[in-house]
């Protein structure tokens, strides 16, 4: 797939605040996202969105740093 598909910062931090039901705003992209209330299933959920959109990643990457900068590292092959 081409790399224009893979999400971006902007992409990954509205996904994950959707997944935790927030609004952008009020989720700090270097907060710790297990300490924000995301769990394996959702992690999970949200590695298979971003796998669909042409992102190599797992579940070690993402819990290792569980950032939204760090993801968009991660999921940029960074």
């Amino acid at each position: 797939m081409p790399d224009q598909a893979v999400p971006d910062l902007e992409q990954i931090h509205s996904d994950v605040a959707e997944v935790l039901g927030l609004p952008v705003a009020e989720l700090d992209a270097d907060a710790n996202l297990l300490d924000e209330g995301l769990d394996s299933v959702r992690v999970m959920s949200l590695i298979e969105r971003w796998r669909a959109a042409g992102a190599d990643v797992d579940l070690v990457d993402l819990v290792a740093e569980p950032t939204v900068t760090r993801w968009s590292e991660v999921v940029a092959g960074r």
